[in-house]
């Protein structure tokens, strides 16, 4: 039985670990090509290298998504490889560790706007750059939070820039409904990543999560991923410009 991704060629962005490895794993087995672009190029290889022990095809790209040089080269990967790009989940985000307003410096707000905006603008830019040059079509799926559809999941960059993810998801998706590009964005609450790690090790973190979250659990990377590989599949080719929580319950309450 062929995958839901047979024949499809996909980048990874964040690609190293967490929900991205998750997502590229997935991806692969259900029988897409994957380019995983990571900032750490040993995560980044050792990712392509689990899929290759797999069976599947993988190639690592190490890059910053803050930087379009490095985007652009993730893709032009998959393309002169394969010949084409058909899914893109601009997934790599960095978190401000709760920082508030008024610990917020310019440094921390230029690093987290950059990586986790402008990272994803350029990932949505250079996907659609190239499915149009295919004749239209394809999908991509940016990983905002539920910090992006309220407050208090993070701090005051963190959650600016998960409300920008949904805002440029939702804008993007209808600017180019009309060639057949879906565009969608996942809203994960809290999952178990090397991003988390310290804060899962908080025990006040660690229990805030536990009693604000319905399910009363973290994630695990793979359930995102799950979520993910919907969203791009052709189950959901009628949605686009959706924010899909995955979230345990926690924005229902």
């Amino acid at each position: 039985m062929a995958g839901r991704l047979e024949g499809r060629v996909a980048v990874v962005t964040g690609a190293g670990s967490g929900i991205g490895r998750a997502t590229a794993l997935l991806f692969a087995r259900e029988g897409a090509k994957v380019v995983a672009m990571d900032y750490v190029a040993p995560s980044a290889e050792e990712s392509a290298e689990l899929i290759r022990r797999e069976g599947g095809e993988a190639v690592a790209v190490p890059g910053d998504v803050s930087k379009w040089e490095d985007v652009d080269r993730a893709v032009s990967e998959a393309v002169s490889r394969w010949g084409r790009l058909d899914v893109m989940v601009n997934n790599a985000g960095v978190f401000d560790g709760f920082t508030s307003c008024l610990d917020t410096d310019e440094t921390l707000w230029d690093r987290v706007i950059g990586i986790n905006v402008k990272g994803v603008f350029f990932g949505c830019k250079r996907a659609i750059e190239q499915f149009l040059a295919q004749g239209g079509g394809g999908a991509i799926v940016n990983v905002a939070s539920v910090a992006g559809l309220g407050a208090m999941a993070g701090g005051t960059a963190y959650t600016t820039s998960k409300h920008a993810v949904i805002g440029l998801t939702q804008q993007v998706a209808c600017e180019y409904a009309s060639r057949g590009i879906r565009v969608n964005a996942v809203c994960p609450g809290g999952v178990v990543t090397g991003m988390t790690r310290d804060l899962m090790q908080d025990p006040r973190v660690d229990e805030m999560v536990k009693q604000t979250t319905p399910l009363g659990r973290w994630a695990q990377p793979e359930e995102i991923a799950r979520a993910i590989l919907f969203l791009v599949s052709e189950e959901a080719s009628y949605i686009t410009g959706e924010a899909l929580r995955v979230d345990g319950g926690w924005r229902a309450k």
